[in-house]
């Protein structure tokens, strides 16, 4: 009986261990800016844009897949200029910003 549970806290702790690494050496950088997007953006997940929600539509906006945020139906001026004024002053982590038309 002592045998198992110790077989089965070594094959945990090694398996908890490699779990662990893997996740440091698999690590996917987020851009941290589509986070800030999709909070400027309506939030309504319409999908009016051709994307699935406005996390879609940020993530397009921020790689620059989308040069405008006019696909954007339900977004207002206000939000529009501050999505463009956001991306224009604020650099992603390979130092580049994006240059958006309203």
């Amino acid at each position: 009986m002592l045998s198992a549970i110790l077989v089965t806290l070594v094959i945990g702790g090694a398996l908890g261990l490699v779990l662990g690494v893997a996740s440091k050496v698999f690590e996917v950088q987020v851009d941290a800016r589509i986070e800030e997007v999709t909070g400027l953006l309506p939030g309504y997940n319409c999908g009016g844009c051709g994307y699935a929600g406005c996390s879609g539509m940020a993530e397009a906006l921020v790689t620059g897949d989308v040069n405008a945020t006019a696909p954007c139906k339900p977004c207002k001026k206000e939000q529009r200029d501050a999505i463009v004024a956001y991306l224009k002053e604020t650099p992603g982590p390979n130092g580049e910003t994006v240059t958006l038309r309203g």
